[in-house]
C-alpha cells in the first residue's frame, strides 16, 4: 500500500463515518435521512469502503453514493470489482464457509455493476487523510500494511502501533472486519464504525456508524458509535428475490452472522452480546475504550483451580536447546533469546552423545530428536550433533531462522541430506505472512533473509516446514490463507492448510496466572495434539557455570526451577504440574506444540 502522505482535508463540524453498506440500499438510505436529521451534511460522510458485497442493490448503492457525493475509499471489494477480478480479495479461507458464500454475492455484484460504474469504484483513493481540531486522521480499509488485513478489538496494540507508526498519524479509521470499537494505542487511536450493511453479530438487525466531532481542547475528538434500525426485512427479501445466499439474508432479520470462521477466538466468543451505543472523548492523555474487552475464561464467582497434572506417556522427542544466544532479538521470544543472553550455554557434540548414549542404552521410544535455541546454527558443534542422532536411526528436526548463521553450514547440511533424506527436517521461523509484521517481531532486514534460507531448503530438497505465530490478532484460517499466497509467490510447495507444513503458535500471556482457567474450564479444553508437550517431550540445557546438564519438562521453561527434572533422562519420567500461565495459554487453550 501506499504510505506517503496526502494534503488532508479539514473537518470543522462532525462527520459520519460508516464501514461497508455491502450493496444494502435500505440501510444506506435510512443513513441518509439519520444524517440530515443530524444536520450533517453527504459531502461530510465518509465510508471506509466495500461499498458493493453480500446484499442485493450493488448498482443502486454505487449510484446513491455517486449522486450524494458521499467520501468513500477503495476497499478489497472495489479493487477486485474494478479489476474484473473472480473473487472478492476479503482474505478468507479458500473452501471455507466465507470464502464458498462469498461466491454468489460476488458474481452478483459483477453482473449488476456495468464497466461505468465499475471504473468510478476504481478511481476511489486507498486512503484519506483528515485534519480535524488538530487531529490527524488516516482513513484506511483494512490496516495500513495490507488492505485486507484484518484489525480487531483483541488485536495486539503493537500491531495497531505499527500501523499508526507507518502513517505517521494521531488517529486511524478503517474498516473491513465489520465490527465496531474505539480503543487508545498509547497517545492515539484506533477506530471501527462497524458495517452498515450487515449487522454486528449481536442478534439485533441493527446496523452501527459513528459520528465523530471536535472535542473541547485541541487534539481532541469526540466518537459516538451509533446503532441504525432501518427496513431489513425489506433488504432480506431483496436479497432473495436476487437469489443471493439465504444465510446472509437470515444475518439481516436475526442479527447472527452465519459463521465465525473470520473471526478471532474473543470476538467469536462474543457473538449474539448485545453493545449499548456510547459516546466517548479522545484524548491523547486520556484512555479510550469500548466495548470492553472480554475477561478471562472463568465461571462465575469460581475460585482458581488447583493445577491439573499431566501424565508422563513416554519420551517420544528430546529436544537440545543448542544455547540462547541468537542471531535476533525478538520483541517477544519465547525463550528471551538474544545475541546478549547466554544463560543456557552451548551444549556439546559429547554432551549429547551421552544423552543418545543413555536413548539406547534404556530402549526409550525417541523418535526425534528436536534441535532449539537461541538459534542453533550458532552452536559450531550443530552439524555433529546432527549427523550422530541420524546415524542412529532417529528422526532430526531443527527450528531455525535459516539467516547467515545457516548459510555457512550449507555444504554440510547437502551431505546429510545426501545421506537421510527426509529423515532430516527444517522448521523455519516466519512470524507473518507480511514484511511489516514479521519485522515488528523479527526485527528490520530479517524478512528476506529467513525467505531466502527458507527457499534454498526447499529448492535443494530438504524437508521443511514453517513455523508462524498468532500474535497478529487475525483468525488463524485467515492467517493460513496468508501464508498461502506467500507460500505460492515464492515458488514452495507447501501447503499452508496443513498443520505439520504450518506450525502457528498462540501468544503467550505472560503474567496470566494459571488460575485464569478455572476447574470447569480446564475440563472443557479438548487439546487437539493430545496434551501438552510434557505428556512426550523433554529438554536438555546447559545453564551458565553449571557441570552437567539439566534436563526440564518443556521448552518453553528453560529457566523455571519448578520444571527441572533432573540430569538424566530416566528420573524425568515422571507427571508434571501444569502450574504455568504458560501451560494454560500457549498449550492447553492454544493447542500448541512443539512436537515434530
Amino acid at each position: 500500500m501506499n504510505f506517503q502522505s496526502r494534503t488532508p482535508i479539514v473537518f470543522e463540524s462532525p462527520i459520519i463515518v460508516f464501514g461497508g453498506p455491502y450493496s444494502n440500499l435500505h440501510a444506506l438510505d435510512a443513513l441518509l435521512v439519520e444524517a440530515k436529521r443530524l444536520g450533517i451534511a453527504p459531502d461530510h460522510m465518509i465510508s471506509t469502503g466495500d461499498l458493493v458485497a453480500y446484499c442485493a442493490d450493488a448498482r443502486d448503492v454505487v449510484d446513491r453514493i455517486r449522486e450524494e457525493g458521499i467520501r468513500f475509499i477503495r476497499g478489497n471489494c472495489e479493487d477486485q470489482i474494478a479489476a474484473g477480478a473472480g473473487d472478492c480479495g476479503c482474505g478468507f479461507a479458500p473452501g471455507g464457509e466465507c470464502d464458498r458464500l462469498s461466491a454468489d454475492w460476488f458474481a452478483h455484484a459483477m453482473r449488476e455493476l456495468d464497466e461505468a460504474r465499475r471504473a468510478f469504484l476504481g478511481r476511489a483513493p486507498e486512503r484519506l487523510d483528515i485534519v480535524m481540531n488538530g487531529a490527524r486522521i488516516a482513513v484506511v480499509h483494512g490496516a495500513a500494511t495490507q488492505q485486507n488485513r484484518f484489525v480487531f478489538a483483541s488485536t495486539p496494540q503493537r500491531v495497531k502501533a505499527l500501523d499508526l507508526d507507518l502513517l505517521d498519524v494521531d488517529a486511524i479509521v478503517a474498516g473491513h472486519s465489520g465490527l465496531p470499537f474505539t480503543q487508545s494505542v498509547g497517545r492515539r487511536l484506533w477506530h471501527n464504525a462497524g458495517a452498515l450493511g450487515m449487522p454486528a453479530n449481536e442478534g439485533d438487525p441493527r446496523v452501527w456508524y459513528s459520528v465523530i466531532a471536535p472535542g473541547d481542547e485541541h487534539g481532541a475528538l469526540t466518537i459516538e458509535h451509533c446503532a441504525l434500525s432501518y427496513d431489513h426485512r425489506a433488504a432480506a427479501d431483496a436479497m432473495a428475490r436476487a437469489g443471493l445466499p439465504g444465510a446472509y439474508a437470515r444475518t439481516l432479520v436475526d442479527g447472527l452472522w452465519p459463521n465465525c470462521d473470520a473471526l478471532p477466538l474473543d470476538e467469536a466468543s462474543a457473538q449474539g452480546c448485545r453493545l449499548e451505543p456510547a459516546k466517548l472523548t479522545f484524548t491523547p492523555l486520556g484512555e479510550c475504550l469500548w466495548p470492553p474487552l472480554s475477561p478471562p475464561i472463568r465461571s462465575e464467582g469460581a475460585a482458581p483451580a488447583a493445577a491439573p497434572i499431566a501424565p508422563f506417556r513416554a519420551l517420544e522427542t528430546l529436544w537440545i536447546n543448542t544455547g540462547s544466544l541468537c542471531n535476533l532479538a525478538c520483541a517477544s521470544c519465547y525463550l528471551d533469546s538474544s545475541p546478549r543472553n547466554d544463560r543456557l550455554a552451548y551444549i556439546s557434540a559429547a554432551e549429547v552423545q551421552a544423552l543418545l548414549d543413555e536413548i539406547a542404552e534404556k530402549r526409550l521410544p525417541t523418535r526425534v530428536i528436536g534441535f532449539t535455541g537461541g538459534e542453533p546454527f550458532l552452536n559450531r558443534d550443530l552439524v555433529t550433533m546432527l549427523a550422530d542422532a541420524l546415524a542412529r536411526g532417529h528422526d532430526a528436526l531443527v527450528l531455525t531462522n535459516a539467516m547467515k548463521p545457516m548459510r555457512k553450514a550449507r555444504p554440510a547440511l547437502l551431505d546429510l541430506r545426501r545421506a537421510y533424506g527426509p529423515k532430516l527436517t527444517f522448521r523455519v521461523s516466519v512470524d507473518h505472512y507480511t514484511r511489516e509484521l514479521h519485522e515488528l517481531e523479527r526485527g528490520a532486514r530479517s524478512f528476506e533473509p529467513t525467505l531466502e534460507g527458507l527457499v534454498w531448503l526447499s529448492r535443494e530438497g530438504f524437508a521443511v516446514s514453517v513455523a508462524g505465530r498468532l500474535y497478529s490478532g487475525e483468525p488463524e484460517q485467515i492467517v493460513r490463507a496468508g501464508y498461502a499466497a506467500l507460500f505460492a509467490a515464492r515458488g514452495l510447495a507447501l501447503d499452508a492448510f496443513d498443520p505439520s507444513q504450518l506450525v502457528l503458535f498462540p501468544e503467550m500471556e505472560r503474567d496470566a496466572p494459571t488460575g485464569a482457567l478455572d476447574e470447569q474450564a480446564w475440563s472443557a479444553v479438548d487439546p487437539p495434539n493430545g496434551g501438552p508437550m510434557c505428556v512426550s517431550s523433554r529438554m536438555a540445557v546447559k545453564r551458565k557455570g553449571a557441570d552437567a546438564l539439566s534436563i526440564v519438562a518443556c521448552t518453553l521453561l528453560p529457566y523455571e526451577p519448578q520444571f527441572e527434572l533432573g540430569a538424566d533422562l530416566s528420573a524425568t519420567a515422571r507427571p508434571v504440574a501444569l502450574s504455568h500461565a504458560h501451560c494454560a495459554t500457549f498449550c492447553l487453550r492454544g493447542g500448541a506444540s512443539c512436537s515434530a
